[in-house]
């Protein structure tokens, strides 16, 4: 008998048992969970989906496996405030994917995220060839892996470089930039912006303040003119102001009010010194005043490696680390595969082993399209998406059993042709014995899960129940899903806009070299719906966020164009405004009544009641922001943080005003039987009814409405708004004037988007049109794809296949074309023939 064929016990738990939830808008709702498989968590946007996975399951079981830890560990973690809700029985440990992972920090790297770069240092050490003081190379054996290598030419020794020795985050860094491949250096075209003043009327900028005036008259004592303008200095004048050795001259300055004289001793420092020795201040001002004279620049030394010349001087497959990690992850395997052959045959097991560490870190990478991307990207540079993938990837890696991953939205930024990739991702965690939970909006996804559990049928207080839940062919044909007829394509969001005229031109752009572009020309018409697909990497963000934008800024400005952008013609684009899905506002201080300016309105309304006007009380009077009207005890909060040391803080409602904001002399005023506080209560739609003839109120309130939030509370915060809700409330506070000459850039605006709510965002989008608006987005949401007036597919992969423009015209044309990388998917989504292959 082996260890595999004990029986499971019979009493072993097959659901989360969810009991009286009420985290949020969930009302008070009893579901199960299944383990050990994936179980899709939909719904339109507000109506419970992250409340449920997020809010209490992974809280919950997050909150019971810090529980196992010391009092010492816990009191050094962030911890989550615990759910709402009566019971959870059967709850594993639980991890999250986030659906904006964190940015990360100037030392990271697609290589320290992925760890593919631990494995790199580790088989350069081990495998690579070194190079022993006199300069002979070193190859590898048995002899050479101990801790000294004695160079079998010279005989020299030397000390065996280990995997810390290739890390520019430690032994391996570059002693100029620290490792961090870019050095921030003194631009010294910003130290005299104004060459047409002269010194004593404070052309050198650094010399302007405090006792660094002082400077100015060592100069003069040194042979520089003080009274003529800059540009009129001759260069060895210029070079003595800007880089002039550090000396003392004796200066004499003349007292204006009595005309008396003082002579000093004065140590002269050039300009550049002076904004040098300013970033070297304890003084964060200080530090702060001297950034705009500075510009960063890639590493001098290193030339961008990040690493040290020792470093770079071993090879691995007769590439030292930087050029191997200039690679795209999809050419590594086909680099690994050629080594074993140039390696010796004693070493054999060794470098078998090595590489297939690399391989099981990288083949999940492949799996989810991230091949374009290099080891030596930045990790700050990539999108939310791409973040989010590498973050899933190295989960996968870890082969964990009995765990709960909650994912929320991992098809974030993901195109259809790699869809298959990241479900293969999903499916290996559940195949380890996990359970998964995934918040997703992407039809092949939510059809690819074992179990569906909906929530609805609307948003905010209309939300909050199950109201269907099955595996996915049952919801297909379930009346009550909402989801089941798009699942089971009886229906699709439509695609019937209003008819406008022809455009009246064209945004035109010529970009010379970016990243993958290369002489790329790109035409968007203006006052049209102008949509980007292609696979991730192909181009997109370096076309548009990259270029376009930059360049229109700096033509508005009178600038010069950024050095890669060619030409620009803007077709009559008087303003460019970008949407992106950053949370709105730091606290509950920011809220849909503040931010929409509707609170502004309706403070005004509480003023003129009879009661405020007999106690002279100004609008101010009703803010919770003011120390007039906010309660003394929570300051305007509603609520109160209290620290219990090893345990997480726990926020409770204020015991003074209970949640209200105000103090008791605010609300003792009343409009039509509400405080101010039973205002912020209301939901947008509802103050909307209640304020319906107060034209201002009205007039603020109605396009949050129009883009689909009437369901928010006045008073919810902002910041726990998602990307979407965040991107429509900045639409919104845009509606009420003209857009014409308004050029709008939005950066995947259908992140956690049900399809109706797409058919929502493409409404939102008809009104900015009709107001004279011209509208680009990069998407990869078929709905919305279909839904442009004009689309453009780049492609056909990313990275160095990617950068051209494969195919434009209307969604059908697209479709319809050969080689377009979007167009298989979208000619199915269309109903249409598909005439090119997918990839």
């Amino acid at each position: 008998m082996e260890a595999a064929d004990i029986s499971l016990p019979g009493t072993l738990p097959v659901v989360i048992g969810v009991r009286g939830a009420r985290h949020n808008n969930l009302r008070d709702i009893d579901v199960d969970v299944p383990l050990w498989r994936t179980v899709a968590v939909v719904g339109v946007s507000g109506s419970g989906k992250t409340s449920l996975a997020m809010g209490t399951l992974y809280a919950e079981g997050l909150h019971r496996f810090l529980e196992g830890l010391s009092t010492y560990s816990r009191r050094r973690l962030t911890q989550a405030q615990r759910p709402d809700v009566d019971r959870i029985d059967h709850l594993p440990p639980a991890l999250a994917l986030r659906q904006r992972p964190p940015i990360p920090g100037p030392r990271s790297t697609v290589g320290t995220m992925s760890e593919v770069l631990n494995v790199l240092r580790l088989m350069m050490s081990r495998l690579g060839t070194h190079l022993c003081p006199n300069g002979h190379r070193v190859g590898p054996s048995i002899a050479t892996l101990s801790e000294e290598i004695t160079c079998p030419v010279c005989g020299a020794h030397f000390v065996h470089p280990s995997a810390e020795s290739f890390a520019f985050n430690s032994y391996g860094a570059c002693p100029a930039c620290q490792g961090l491949g870019v050095r921030s250096e003194v631009d010294v075209s910003t130290l005299v912006p104004d060459p047409d003043k002269t010194i004593a009327e404070g052309a050198v900028l650094p010399w302007n303040s405090g006792g660094r005036r002082l400077s100015i008259y060592a100069a003069g004592e040194l042979g520089v003119r003080l009274d003529v303008p800059y540009r009129s200095l001759t260069e060895h004048e210029r070079d003595i102001v800007l880089h002039g050795a550090q000396v003392k001259r004796q200066v004499t300055l003349q007292s204006d009010r009595n005309g008396r004289t003082v002579r000093l001793s004065v140590n002269y420092d050039n300009a550049v010194a002076v904004v040098e020795r300013s970033l070297r201040s304890d003084n964060e001002r200080t530090r702060r005043l001297v950034q705009r004279f500075l510009v960063t620049r890639v590493c001098s030394v290193c030339h961008g490696t990040r690493l040290r010349p020792e470093a770079l001087a071993s090879r691995l497959g007769g590439r030292n680390l930087a050029e191997i990690s200039a690679l795209g992850l999809g050419e590594l395997p086909g680099l690994m595969a050629g080594l074993p052959a140039g390696l010796p045959a004693e070493i054999s097991r060794m470098t078998a082993g090595l590489l297939a560490e690399l391989d099981g870190r990288l083949t999940p990478l492949l799996d989810v399209g991230l091949s374009y991307l290099t080891l030596d990207r930045a990790g700050d540079s990539l999108s939310t998406g791409e973040r989010q993938r590498i973050e899933l990837t190295s989960t996968v890696r870890a082969s964990t059993t009995g765990m709960l991953y909650v994912l929320d939205e991992p098809s974030v930024g993901l195109h259809p042709s790699n869809v298959a990739g990241l479900l293969k991702t999903i499916t290996a965690l559940a195949g380890n014995g996990n359970s998964v939970v995934v918040v997703e909006h992407e039809r092949e996804v939510i059809r690819s899960a074992d179990w569906i559990i909906e929530l609805g049928p609307a948003a905010g207080t209309k939300g909050g129940t199950v109201i269907a839940q099955g595996p996915p062919g049952q919801l297909a044909g379930d009346p009550d899903s909402i989801i089941g007829p798009f699942l089971a394509g009886t229906a699709a969001v439509t695609r019937d806009r209003p008819a406008r005229p022809g455009p009246d031109g064209q945004i035109t752009i010529e970009i010379k070299d970016l990243y993958n572009l290369h002489d790329v020309t790109a035409a968007f018409p203006v006052q049209r719906l102008t949509a980007l697909a292609g696979p991730s990497g192909a181009g997109k963000t370096a076309l548009v966020l990259d270029s376009l934008i930059p360049a229109a800024r700096a033509l508005l400005n009178a600038s010069a164009l950024p050095g890669h952008v060619r030409r620009l013609d803007l077709g009559g684009i008087r303003q460019v405004v970008q949407v992106d899905a950053s949370p709105i506002g730091q606290n509950a201080r920011s809220t849909p009544a503040t931010y929409s300016g509707a609170f502004d309105q309706i403070r005004r309304v509480f003023a003129e009641s009879a009661y405020a006007q007999r106690r002279r009380w100004k609008p101010g009077h009703f803010s919770f922001n003011t120390r007039e009207g906010q309660c003394p005890t929570c300051r305007g909060l509603g609520h109160i943080d209290l620290d219990v040391q090893y345990l997480p803080d726990i926020t409770v409602q204020c015991p003074t005003c209970h949640g209200a904001r105000f103090n008791d002399a605010t609300l003792a005023v009343r409009v039509d039987g509400l405080t101010a506080a039973d205002v912020l209560g209301l939901s947008v739609d509802d103050a909307l009814e209640r304020f319906a003839d107060r034209v201002s109120v009205a007039g603020a309130l109605r396009p949050v409405s129009d883009v689909g939030l009437g369901y928010l509370r006045l008073g919810e915060p902002t910041p726990s708004l998602s990307g979407g809700e965040s991107q429509r409330l900045r639409i919104a506070s845009r509606l009420r004037s003209s857009q014409r000459g308004a050029l709008y850039v939005f950066d995947e605006p259908s992140t956690g988007l049900h399809p109706l709510d797409v058919a929502t965002l493409t409404s939102v989008f008809d009104r900015l049109l009709q107001a004279g608006a011209s509208i680009i987005v990069i998407d990869h949401d078929l709905d919305l794809l279909a839904a442009a007036d004009h689309l453009i597919d780049m492609g056909p992969g990313g990275g160095p296949s990617g950068g051209r423009i494969l195919a434009t015209g209307t969604p059908g044309d697209v479709a319809l074309a050969p080689g377009s990388a979007t167009g298989p998917w979208l000619a199915e989504h269309l109903g249409l023939p598909i005439t090119s292959t997918r990839r």
